[in-house]
């Protein structure tokens, strides 16, 4: 790693083209690397004046970049967060494993006042909460000791979504600035994420809040009192209806039209009981609104119906694995079943250039699916559908290796 500390660049008026910020490339000689490093340097020289207009003060701005380096370990993390890289089963099997539920347990008994008060004051399930504090953080166990700046500078500078941590980069200098917390305590993932329930700057400076009444308002502390209200808030604040779940599983009948499917295809729930779906105990769907079927590991997988919850917790992480994730590990902690159906668990991922590779194949046909970016989004989804409707396959629009072979 490359300190800060080139008086040439750091006194300059004007920088050099050559080192202005490009997104990150792998690099494997020591000269690339010191290149990267002043590249680096420039770039926070250059975003002082963004973070001057944004109302930091340059003494603060100073000291928090003051030993800031180039993290390229965090580079690699972005590359590879396992809701993206892993099937919905493989993530699933770590996230709601049996020692996270047994953890998750011993957690509510020993927080039950506090977590029924917060269920009760922001009319959001504790369960919930239990999920998100036990996939963010292990219950507080483990909630990172990654300097915050450092994280959020390498980040930005990096350019993959350079917007997005430029913003939380200056979040973060504006919650020192109001002095909510220090920079040794200002720690949390890789990714810039603080606290036991891993809130982003942004969302802390809208949702934080102080409910131990103590006149701080403390995701960083060994207490988990503010951080979980705060999640709680910031859930209620997006629309949590309590007592719907995120989702229930189903079976769908055998003439099921698989073009329905999909998060965007909202229907009555009682229109999916006229065709026949069913929950796994053989009974109607029960209806909390309106509602979508989804398919995440294709037609040999569990089927979901999903309700307008499931799209609040996208809010917090839009990844559906993540989603069903917490869902089902909330649902585990207070005695919820096992799904019922299994998984296909003989197919394997398609690694983040095959995606790519899908995606670019569908796009050359004609299909809308929006940027290459290796992520089976929603128009990926619907254009795999509409793709295996005219090979004369099931519609289920499950990204799939032998997919991807008959494409080539």
């Amino acid at each position: 790693m490359i300190l800060i500390s080139i008086p040439t660049l750091l006194f300059s008026k004007s920088v050099d083209k050559s080192l202005r910020p490009k997104p990150y490339i792998q690099v494997s000689s020591q000269v690339n690397k010191n290149n990267v490093g002043l590249a680096f340097e420039a770039w926070i020289l250059s975003f002082k004046e963004t973070a001057l207009e944004k109302g930091i003060s340059a003494t603060l701005y100073d000291k928090a970049m003051k030993n800031i380096t180039y993290n390229e370990k965090l580079i690699k993390l972005d590359r590879r967060q396992s809701e993206f890289t892993k099937q919905i089963w493989e993530y699933l099997e770590i996230a709601v494993s049996n020692q996270r539920i047994k953890n998750g347990q011993s957690a509510y008994l020993k927080n039950a006042d506090l977590l029924n008060k917060i269920q009760n004051h922001y009319n959001v399930d504790l369960k919930i909460i239990l999920g998100i504090w036990g996939l963010e953080s292990a219950y507080g166990f483990r909630r990172g000791s990654t300097n915050t700046i450092e994280a959020l500078a390498t980040l930005a500078f990096d350019g993959r979504r350079r917007k997005f941590f430029e913003e939380q980069l200056i979040a973060s200098l504006r919650i020192l600035e109001r002095g909510d917390t220090t920079l040794n305590k200002m720690q949390g993932s890789w990714a810039g994420a603080m606290g036991h329930t891993q809130f982003i700057p942004t969302s802390y400076l809208t949702y934080a809040e102080d409910f131990n009444g103590d006149g701080l308002v403390e995701v960083w502390s060994d207490d988990p009192t503010d951080a979980l209200a705060s999640t709680a808030n910031y859930l209620n604040q997006h629309g949590w209806i309590k007592g719907q779940p995120w989702g229930l599983e189903i079976i769908l009948p055998n003439d099921f039209d698989y073009i329905l499917l999909g998060k965007e295809n909202k229907n009555k729930v009682s229109y999916w009981n006229s065709l026949g779906v069913r929950q796994v105990n053989g009974n109607y769907v029960k209806d909390y609104g309106n509602s979508s079927i989804i398919l995440p590991a294709g037609h040999r997988g569990a089927a979901f119906v999903i309700f307008s919850n499931f799209h609040v917790l996208e809010k917090y992480n839009a990844s559906l694995a993540y989603v069903m994730g917490v869902g089902h590990l909330g649902d585990r902690i207070m005695g919820g079943r096992k799904f019922h159906k299994s998984w296909p668990i003989d197919e394997n991922a398609l690694s983040s250039n095959e995606k790519k590779m899908l995606q670019r194949y569908l796009l050359e046909d004609g299909y809308e699916i929006g940027k290459i970016d290796g992520m089976i989004g929603p128009k990926t989804i619907s254009a795999i559908r509409v793709y295996q409707r005219k090979l004369g396959k099931i519609p289920d629009g499950f990204a799939t290796k032998s997919l991807l072979k008959e494409m080539q």
